[in-house]
């Protein structure tokens, strides 16, 4: 029995059980090693994300307290990183520029640039940029460097053992090890496996589906040394009848499609735009853009600060993000648009994150508006998480699974459902390509 063998084809057989166990032990023990090891490659991600949170609760929004010199210094961190980031991105770091999405999807589609693109200095090089954008409070998430932190570990174990994991396609094998990256980065291993098959192969079939469970799953338990609370934002503690989910799952639904489409509408528009500026002029657009920032989180007393995941883990609590405008409408829609805005900002200008956790906070403020009007908040909070990411990627699959890791409430499925279905068919009519693959073209080299 050859070594590429896959692990349904030794189901099949009929050989006895002693010629089958082997080959599957050992595709099995390969499989949890690159779990293992992309789990592990994750550490220092989630390791700075809490870093940022720990930043992020001595801002006013989320301490309570004024400003003070240290935390006016913290609001002004993004004047002077941005610029550096910036700069990096045309020097010596200029490999680890972008998401870390787009070069993996290059990756997968062409597998000839795997080396060049998932390497290791263009890893750490990201790595390095998105730590000091994390530190900075950029309002930016990570799956992008996390899904490609998982593909280049992949990568370097394919080249140096060319055999290993051999049954995988060279494709299939770095869209799994993306999915674990994604599992490992935010400690949900179903979410990783969804991605592999909703975002990168456009396939659930069995040969792909039980090995990406195995990484996932391994590479999510080792990402996290002190681990995760069960639900790691909190619980929501609604219990709505499934007719009142329904009824509001469809404006919500609705409007967060719309505004979903409309944050990515903004960020193609602006990357486009950053792709030349930030050639001829990366210092002025740094200082530009850093400066947006700070008075984005001078404005909101913090709120507009950091991936969002603080921000909607202080409103399923019951708080609420007040800032200097205060906590009323007008306080609350300043917040909801500094929170769209921000990450157009970051992320335009090819600086290494993601989407995933801003599009969730951005859902969750207006889901959250939407239900005070109708004295439902816990309700429209969890319906707009899910139509706010369900409307930014057109992934509504991947959406109510992280909802549900987030915020845990299974009892709200079916009103997730729907507003996740909705919000994903209302943004794909206002903006036909899925964000990823319009990124990926967007920056795309030119042949």
């Amino acid at each position: 029995m050859g070594r590429s063998e896959s692990a349904a084809q030794v189901f099949r057989s009929r050989d006895p059980i002693r010629v089958r166990l082997p080959a599957l032990l050992r595709q099995l023990g390969q499989l949890a090693l690159l779990g293992l090891l992309v789990g592990l490659a994750c550490l220092p991600f989630n390791l700075l994300d809490r870093w940022q949170d720990a930043l992020l609760h001595q801002l006013p929004s989320f301490s309570g307290k004024p400003w003070r010199f240290e935390t006016l210094l913290l609001a002004a961190s993004p004047m002077l990183t941005v610029p550096l980031l910036l700069l990096l991105q045309r020097g010596v770091w200029a490999a680890g520029a972008g998401s870390g999405i787009p070069q993996t999807m290059a990756s997968v589609e062409d597998p000839a640039q795997a080396d060049r693109l998932l390497g290791p200095w263009p890893t750490l090089k990201r790595l390095g940029l998105w730590a000091i954008a994390t530190l900075s409070l950029l309002p930016l998430g990570r799956e992008g460097p996390v899904v490609q932190v998982g593909a280049a570990v992949a990568q370097g174990l394919r080249r140096r053992f060319p055999r290993f994991l051999g049954s995988l396609s060279q494709a299939d094998l770095l869209a799994v090890a993306a999915g674990a990256g994604l599992a490992g980065g935010f400690n949900t291993p179903l979410m990783g496996v969804v991605f592999v098959a909703e975002e990168f192969t456009n396939r659930f079939a069995a040969a792909l589906v039980w090995p990406a469970l195995v990484i996932c799953g391994v590479a999510a338990a080792f990402s996290n040394l002190t681990g995760q609370p069960q639900f790691a934002l909190g619980t929501l503690g609604v219990e709505p009848i499934e007719m009142m989910q329904v009824l509001w799952a469809i404006p919500i639904g609705v409007l967060g499609g719309l505004l979903g489409a409309g944050f990515g509408l903004l960020l193609l528009a602006f990357t486009r735009f950053c792709l030349g500026w930030s050639r001829r002029h990366p210092l002025a657009l740094g200082l530009a853009v850093g400066a947006l920032l700070s008075l984005f989180l001078l404005v909101s007393g913090g709120g507009a600060g950091g991936d969002g995941e603080a921000l909607m883990a202080l409103m399923i609590s019951g708080g609420s993000p007040a800032g200097p405008l205060g906590d009323g409408l007008f306080g609350d829609l300043i917040i909801l648009v500094v929170r769209v805005l921000g990450p157009v900002l970051a992320l335009g200008t090819g600086i290494p994150g993601g989407l995933i956790d801003p599009a969730f906070a951005f859902g969750a403020l207006l889901g959250r508006g939407v239900g005070e009007l109708a004295g439902v908040a816990g309700l429209g909070l969890a319906l707009g998480m899910t139509a706010g990411l369900a409307g930014a990627t057109q992934l509504p699959v991947i959406t109510v699974l992280f909802a549900l890791r987030l915020a845990g409430d299974q009892q709200l499925l079916p009103g997730m459902l729907v507003a996740s279905v909705l919000a994903a068919l209302v943004s794909r009519l206002v903006l036909p390509q899925p964000i990823y693959h319009a990124l990926a073209e967007v920056t795309r080299p030119a042949p």
